[in-house]
């Protein structure tokens, strides 16, 4: 029996990078293994290890936060946006903390829920009369009560693009107290989705970060619609970031995307198909990328290309917004998604089952423009390329 015992507890010291625990069991987390490895044409891995991010533990913010919906803008009669299936043994909270006691608990899998409200890292889900928030990769299935009126699930459209004018930090609060996630050099685009007291908020991940207004340049108003006013004025775009860690595999990662960001920025005419993997593709040394972190049958291992599925995981957010583009494939990386990005909304590639292909069912071409200047920030722009230049 002790050594049992033994081999348990030294099982659970040698996985801690394999899941991570909260102080309540139900909220237990796997982090990313694919449900397939996914391979290249000479065999080499090609999946892509997303940057962690321990949502569970975010920073206390020392000063103000964009204030999103809570629980008291709702009722019973509140009219949902979607419909949704739950998790066995999922926790509705009443905060965004899951430290904070429940308001309900799940015990089947697939029950019927009501989705009212989405933020980056929490739904306001309604069960059974009763109104908490739930995390995200706890619920599945997630389809609009309205689909003509209601934007596709995980939909998230800025309001704006901008261009960082001078270094700019991207904070956990509208203060420059508190902690930089990031630091943006100059030039640098970002999709912004709200601009509150002289702060840009933007999606850091699965939460909401900021940058002092002051410096960013160039605010671009993105089209609510598909009715672009110039050449100039975005018809959808969207931001995701990554890590700055000074390592060797980090510096190829970053290199990877820059170069997968490159080759995806395409003009796509009326009826045309796009295809990520022969776009990106062959992701091998040959066409450029380098070695960057990977996941095989579970272990971290060295793949090439690493990287490139932020590249079209970004994009998809970014398609997503405009109803007249269709999806016609998709996989997620596997059921907590990948973490540089709300769950729900990633986009992995890599070999035949592993693709992102959309078509353009518009009757106008639309380009697709990629930015990133390696200083942890991928922003895809997407514009009408039917409308001429303005001077």
């Amino acid at each position: 029996m002790l050594k049992r015992i033994a081999a348990i507890l030294l099982l659970f010291c040698l996985l801690p990078t394999c899941f991570a625990f909260a102080d309540n069991e139900d909220e237990r987390e796997e982090i990313i293994i694919p449900d397939e490895v996914p391979r290249g044409e000479n065999g080499e891995n090609q999946f892509i290890v997303p940057i962690g991010f321990d949502d569970n533990n975010l920073p206390e913010p020392l000063g103000p936060i964009y204030q999103d919906k809570t629980l008291e803008d709702f009722d019973k009669n509140s009219p949902a946006l979607y419909t949704c299936r739950i998790n066995e043994y999922t926790s509705g909270y009443p905060v965004r903390s899951i430290y904070e006691g429940r308001t309900y608990r799940t015990k089947k899998q697939g029950e019927r829920g009501e989705v009212l409200h989405l933020d980056p890292l929490w739904a306001i889900v309604r069960y059974n009369g009763k109104i908490a928030y739930v995390k995200r990769h706890r619920i599945y299935d997630v389809q609009p009560v309205d689909s003509v009126n209601t934007s596709p699930y995980g939909v998230m459209k800025p309001q704006y693009i901008a261009t960082t004018a001078s270094t700019a930090e991207v904070h956990v609060s509208m203060t420059h107290e508190d902690i930089c996630w990031v630091v943006l050099t100059p030039g640098t685009k970002v999709a912004i989705h709200k601009i509150v007291d002289g702060w840009a908020v933007v999606i850091y991940m699965r939460t909401y970060a900021y940058i002092d207004i002051r410096d960013l340049t160039d605010l671009v108003t993105v089209s609510p619609t598909d009715a672009a006013l110039s050449s100039d004025t975005p018809i959808a775009a969207y931001t995701s970031f990554y890590k700055m860690d000074d390592t060797e595999k980090n510096h190829n990662r970053i290199h990877n995307i820059g170069l997968g960001a490159k080759r995806m920025s395409v003009v796509l005419q009326p009826g045309e198909s796009f295809n990520a993997n022969n776009q990106m593709g062959p992701y091998e040394e040959s066409v450029g990328y380098l070695v960057a972190g990977a996941l095989a049958d579970g272990e971290g291992v060295d793949g090439v290309g690493g990287g490139t599925c932020q590249v079209s995981s970004t994009i998809y957010n970014a398609l997503l917004q405009l109803p007249g583009v269709q999806i016609v494939k998709r996989r997620a990386h596997g059921e907590n998604g990948a973490p540089y990005l709300p769950h729900g909304v990633d986009a992995a590639v890599g070999n035949d089952s592993l693709n992102l292909i959309f078509k353009n069912n518009y009757d106008f071409p639309i380009r697709l423009e990629g930015n990133t200047t390696g200083d942890g920030a991928l922003t895809w722009i997407i514009y009408r390329a039917d409308i001429e230049e303005t001077e």
